[in-house]
């Protein structure tokens, strides 16, 4: 059988990307680890983002099977996400002018809502078959973010646009589906639940006494971590607060925060580093407060490993990688009880859930586990052993692959795609 193409379209979140900066996360993990993998399937993968970088090249030959294409749309150069919805017509041209001179797609599988439009100005122009990945949905984020949310006017009507034309959408929790087909409508037999995942190879265990001294920590300390992006939503006041709870009983608590726009902890760079350290001092914890600044994906598990418990307590989060990368190293993970994260962590079996921004609950649950090393050990044991069984990358590659084989049945029996092709651009009015 000859090898089927997949156009990833992900404006922003490009496998290139350093992870940990700003706006680069776990979209460009999912962009990496999926096309990597799909690749066993029988589909090869060019990825499409928004070239940032004026000395990046156009095709970038990124793993076996998979190229990274850089389109031009705006300017060369860094711009925050919720900044390039101007430029996506552009993005989609780009996109156009690089597959009359290549080849064509058989799937477009679209990464967030702007490449979601992309995906489906491009089925409406090409009849090719739409897979798509919200990652976050513009409603859910006004719901919790309110006035701080910088999403476009326009997003919503957007994504309401590519809920009625994508012909397949993949959730990454139960939690997500339930928003797509009750907020936006979206006909339940187009929806599939496929969870994000974890480099069970990369991310793997080392022994904590070893992890500790490596990093330069007492191993007599016990360590909480917070591995992450520095953003208030994310909530690591919280757990320094919870710190704060815990000091009054004596115990020897280090917290760990790694993280960051830069390798050095900067709090010019990363205004939430100046944040933590103004609120650690202030509640008399700021000795007990390790900042690491950004590191890359080969060093984490040193850090995960380092820690007795894993936590991270954000007040919104679509899904969440941090909390298996923690599992996949064996350590037990306290998260909030919010979107994906009370789907991944089993609440009293690898980890506990929280109310987020709660620091009383926190500091109990941080006391229950630190006190009782035989269950903390236990609960490591089997956050390992459920990431292996369930959050694998090679796990959603053959489900998304299935998923495209599904597709592409149902338009080599009918002849076109089953659903109708669009016919106008969704009434967006562009300002060039």
């Amino acid at each position: 059988m000859p090898e089927r193409r997949v156009a990833f379209l992900s404006e922003h979140a490009s496998p290139l990307a350093l992870l940990g900066s700003e706006d680069a996360g776990g979209q460009n993990v999912y962009v990496d680890e999926v096309s990597r993998n799909l690749v066993g399937h029988g589909y090869a993968v060019d990825v499409f983002t928004r070239q940032d970088n004026r000395t990046t090249p156009e095709i970038v030959a990124w793993a076996p099977g998979v190229r990274v294409i850089n389109l031009p749309a705006g300017p060369a150069e860094f711009i925050l996400k919720d900044e390039i919805w101007p430029y996506m017509p552009d993005f989609r041209d780009a996109f156009l002018r690089f597959q009359a001179r290549s080849d064509h797609y058989d799937v477009i599988h679209g990464n967030f809502w702007m490449s979601g439009w992309v995906a489906v100005e491009i089925k409406r122009l090409t009849r090719a078959p739409v897979v798509q990945i919200f990652h976050a949905t513009g409603k859910t984020k006004r719901r919790y973010q309110g006035g701080a949310d910088t999403s476009p006017s326009d997003r919503i009507e957007t994504e309401l646009r590519v809920v009625r034309e994508a012909d397949r959408i993949i959730a990454q929790c139960p939690a997500e589906r339930n928003e797509l087909v009750e907020d936006y409508l979206a006909p339940s037999d187009r929806v599939h639940v496929i969870p994000s995942a974890v480099n069970i190879e990369r991310f793997t265990p080392l022994p904590i006494d070893e992890a500790k001294r490596n990093l330069g920590l007492d191993p007599n300390d016990m360590v909480i971590v917070y591995i992450g992006r520095m953003l208030p939503r994310k909530d690591a006041r919280n757990i320094v607060r919870a710190l704060a709870l815990l000091r009054r009983d004596d115990l020897p608590v280090r917290l760990l925060l790694v993280g960051g726009d830069t390798t050095d902890p900067d709090p010019t760079a990363t205004p939430e580093i100046g944040a933590l350290r103004e609120l650690a001092g202030r509640l008399g914890v700021l000795d007990r407060v390790v900042f690491t600044g950004k590191r890359q994906p080969d060093e984490l598990h040193r850090y995960y490993s380092a820690g007795d418990i894993a936590v991270t307590t954000p007040w919104y989060e679509p899904f969440g990688l941090t909390p298996l990368e923690a599992m996949a190293c064996g350590r037990p993970v306290i998260g909030s009880a919010v979107g994906g994260l009370t789907y991944t962590i089993e609440d009293g079996v690898t980890g506990f859930l929280v109310p987020p921004r709660d620091p009383d609950t926190l500091a109990a649950r941080l006391r229950e586990l630190l006190t009782e090393p035989q269950r903390r050990d236990s609960m490591g044991r089997a956050a390992r052993e459920r990431v292996e069984r369930e959050f694998t990358w090679p796990l959603v590659a053959k489900r998304t692959a299935a998923l495209y084989d599904d597709v592409l049945a149902g338009i080599d029996s009918n002849g076109v795609s089953e659903q109708r092709v669009a016919a106008g651009t969704g009434g967006m009015r562009w300002r060039r």
